[in-house]
C-alpha cells in the first residue's frame, strides 16, 4: 500500500475519523493533531505508533504523561547531552493514538560540534557513574515521599484555628499549590528518568557499533546476551514472591492458594490458622518497598500498583506454588546467563587483535555496569513514583466529586491538567466566597462525552506508522528500545498487505518454542495466562515478570534488542520475538505458534489449540 506521501505507510493526513468518534480533538492540547499547518513537513516524516507506552486512547489527564516526559528526553538528549545524531521527539495524536518521529541531526559539523559536547559531559558520568547512580536513588526516594505527603486541603464550612491563629495558608491559596505541586513532581519524575537511561544506550550503543566494525558476521543478539544475567532491583519484587511461595510450602499454607481464589479470598484462608497470619505478616514486611511494582507500563491513570491491585503478584504465588509442587525449578536461570555471557565474550574477544580486544573488555565492562539503570529506573519511576502521582491527583478527583462538580473521583481523569486546574480554581473561588458554581453543570457533560469517544476509539485499530519511509534512523533510543529501523519498517509495510502465517521481528532471546498462544492486550487478561503458553502482547512490561514462570516464549508488536520484553525475556531465558509490527492483530488466542527467538521468525501452525481456545 503506497501512502499519499509517496512512502510505504498512509498519509497522516488520510487517516479518516471512526464513526460516532467526531470531535475527539477536543480531549488534547493544539499541538498534539495533525494540523493542515504543517502538512508540508509532516508528511514528509515517518510518524510510528508509540504502542509500547500507549497502546490505547489516552484520556485528556493523561496526556501529561506525553507532553512531560517527551520535553525531558528532549531536553537531555538536545539540549543537555548534545547527542550527537539525535535531538527529540515530535508526537502526534491520531483517532486519541500516539505517534513519534524523531528529529535527527544530519549536518556533519553540527554532529561534530554536538560530540565534543556528549563527550565531555556523558564522559563525566560515566567516570563517576556509582557516585552518581547512588543520589539519583536517594533523590527519587526522596520524590517518592514527597509526591505522598502533598496535602490535599478538606475546603471545610471554615477555616481551622491554625490559618488564623498560626501561619497556615488559607485552604484555597494551598489548593492550588498543591495541584501545581503535584504536576512539578511528576515534571522531576520524568527528569530524573532520562538523566541516566540516555547514557545506558549510549554505552551499549558505542559497544554493538565496535562489535560489528571489529566482528562483521556477530549477530545482534550475541551482543546483548553479553551483558545479560547481571542482577537488578527490578527482579527483587518477583524473587521474594518466589521466596514466599517456598515459605508457604514449608509453613504448610500452600493449600489456601488455588487457581481462582481471589487475593481477599486467600488471605481469608490464611488468617483462618497461625502458620497462615504468619505467612500474612510476612508478606506485610515484603511489601515495603517491594509491591510498590506497577501492574503495567504506569503511562495510564489505570495501572496502579500491587498495593493497589494484588491480583498479579498472588496469581504469580499461585504458579510459584503450583511449579514447586510439581518439582519444577522456579529460579531465573542466572548461573547459565551468566556463564553463556562470559563464553560468548571469551570467545569474542579472542578473535580480536590487542588494541581491538582492549576497546572491546573496556566497552563491554561499562556496558555491564550502565546496563542495570535500563531496567532499574522504571521501578523507582514508572511504578513507584507513577502509582503515588496518580492516587495524589485521585485526591483532588475526590475533592471536585464532593463539591460536584464531577461524578466520581476517577472522572478527574478525563479533564486535562490544565481544566483540572480551571476546576479549581473556580472551586477555591465559589468555596472562599459562597457563590455558585457553574463546574457541576459544566464538567459532567464534558466527561460523559469524553468516556464515550474513549470507547469508540479504542475499537479502531491505528497503522503501526504514517508517512514516509526514512532511509536511516540514526536516534539511539528509537533503534534501541523501539526497534524502527528501516529494514523493521519495511516488514511491517509488508504485513499491512496480510502477510500469510509468518511475521518477521528482532530475535530478542534465543531458543526456539511451540506451542498455543495467549494474546494479551489488557491488564485484565493477565489473569488468563496459562502454564504452557507463548505470550503475544503489544509489548511487555517488567511488572509482568510474575508470569514469565508460566510462559513458554514471547511475541510483541514492537520493541527493539534492549526493549523490556527483551531484557526480560533474556533473563528469564525465554524465546523471543520482538518488533514484529502486528502480532496482536494477526494472532488469535489458541492458535499453535512455533516462535524462533534465533531467527526472529513466528510462524502459525494452526488453529485453535482445543482448551486453549476455549479459555
Amino acid at each position: 500500500m503506497m501512502s499519499e506521501s509517496g512512502g510505504a505507510f498512509p498519509s497522516p493526513y488520510s487517516i479518516e475519523t471512526p464513526p460516532g468518534c467526531e470531535g475527539w480533538e477536543e480531549m488534547y492540547p493544539y499541538w498534539a493533531t495533525f494540523d493542515e499547518r504543517r502538512r508540508e513537513s509532516d508528511e514528509k516524516r515517518l510518524w510510528f505508533w508509540n504502542s509500547m507506552h500507549f497502546p490505547v486512547p489516552m484520556p485528556a489527564f493523561d496526556m501529561v504523561e506525553v507532553d512531560h516526559p517527551y520535553y525531558a528526553l528532549g531536553a537531555w538528549q538536545n539540549r543537555a547531552f548534545a547527542v550527537p545524531p539525535a535531538m527529540g521527539v515530535d508526537y502526534r495524536v491520531v483517532n486519541g493514538y500516539v505517534y513519534i518521529s524523531p528529529n535527527p541531526v544530519t549536518d556533519p559539523e553540527r554532529i561534530a560540534e554536538r560530540a565534543e559536547f556528549f563527550g565531555k559531559r556523558a564522559g563525566h558520568y560515566y567516570a563517576n557513574w556509582d557516585e552518581l547512580y547512588g543520589e539519583w536513588r536517594r533523590k527519587m526516594e526522596a520524590l517518592n515521599r514527597e509526591v505522598s505527603e502533598i496535602e490535599v486541603p478538606e475546603l471545610a464550612r471554615y477555616e481551622p484555628d491554625e490559618v488564623v491563629f498560626g501561619d497556615r495558608n488559607l485552604s484555597s491559596t494551598e489548593l492550588l499549590s498543591a495541584f501545581s505541586h503535584t504536576l512539578r513532581c511528576a515534571e522531576m519524575m520524568w527528569q530524573h528518568h532520562f538523566e541516566f537511561l540516555l547514557l545506558g544506550y549510549g554505552a551499549y550503543l558505542t559497544f554493538s557499533d565496535l562489535c560489528k566494525a571489529a566482528l562483521p558476521d556477530i549477530p545482534d543478539q550475541h551482543i546483548s546476551q553479553m551483558v545479560a544475567g547481571i542482577d537488578v532491583v527490578l527482579f527483587r519484587p518477583d524473587a521474594e514472591l518466589r521466596r514466599l511461595a517456598r515459605l508457604a510450602i514449608e509453613a504448610g499454607v500452600a493449600p489456601a492458594f488455588e487457581e481462582g481464589r481471589s487475593p481477599t479470598e486467600i488471605d481469608a484462608a490464611l488468617a483462618a490458622s497461625e502458620a497462615g497470619r504468619r505467612w500474612l505478616e510476612e508478606l506485610e514486611r515484603v511489601k515495603d518497598p517491594w509491591f510498590n511494582m506497577g501492574t503495567g507500563d504506569g503511562l495510564y491513570h489505570y495501572y496502579g500498583s500491587w498495593y493497589d491491585d494484588p491480583r498479579i503478584p498472588y496469581a504469580s504465588l499461585v504458579g510459584h506454588i503450583d511449579a514447586l509442587r510439581a518439582g519444577e525449578d522456579i529460579e531465573r536461570p542466572t548461573a547459565e546467563l551468566a556463564a553463556e555471557r562470559d563464553r560468548l565474550a571469551e570467545e569474542y574477544a579472542a578473535l580480536l587483535d590487542d588494541d581491538s580486544r582492549a576497546s572491546f573488555e573496556e566497552l563491554l565492562g561499562l556496558s555491564r555496569k550502565v546496563f542495570p539503570y535500563v531496567e532499574e529506573h522504571k521501578f523507582y519511576c514508572d511504578y513507584w513514583f507513577q502509582s503515588r502521582f496518580f492516587n495524589k491527583v485521585r485526591e483532588f478527583g475526590a475533592l471536585l466529586a464532593a463539591h460536584h462538580f464531577i461524578e466520581d473521583s476517577e472522572d478527574v481523569f478525563q479533564l486535562s491538567r490544565h481544566e483540572v486546574m480551571q476546576a479549581l480554581e473556580e472551586l477555591s473561588l465559589t468555596w472562599a466566597t459562597g457563590g455558585s458554581a457553574l463546574g457541576p453543570e459544566h464538567w459532567p457533560p464534558i466527561v460523559g462525552r469524553r468516556k464515550g469517544l474513549l470507547e469508540r476509539l479504542e475499537r479502531w485499530t491505528p497503522p503501526p506508522a504514517l508517512g514516509a519511509m526514512p532511509e536511516a534512523v540514526s536516534d539511539p533510543m528509537v533503534v534501541m528500545l523501539w526497534g524502527v529501523t528501516p529494514q523493521r519498517l519495511q516488514e511491517w509495510a509488508r504485513s499491512q498487505d496480510g502477510g500469510g502465517d509468518r511475521l518477521s521481528g528482532a530475535p530478542a532471546s534465543p531458543g526456539q518454542v511451540e506451542g498455543p498462544a495467549r494474546v494479551v492486550r489488557t491488564l485484565d487478561a493477565l489473569a488468563d495466562v496459562r502454564a504452557g503458553e507463548i505470550l503475544v502482547c503489544t509489548i511487555t512490561s517488567p511488572a509482568w515478570a510474575p508470569i514469565f514462570s508460566k510462559i513458554t516464549a514471547t511475541v510483541t508488536d514492537i520493541g527493539g534488542i534492549m526493549s523490556h520484553a527483551a531484557i526480560v525475556s533474556r533473563e528469564y531465558g525465554l524465546p523471543a520475538v520482538v518488533g514484529t509490527g502486528t502480532a496482536t492483530a494477526r494472532i488469535s488466542t489458541g492458535q499453535r505458534l512455533r516462535v524462533d527467538g534465533s531467527t526472529g521468525v513466528v510462524e502459525i501452525l494452526g488453529g485453535d489449540d482445543g482448551d486453549a481456545a476455549a479459555r
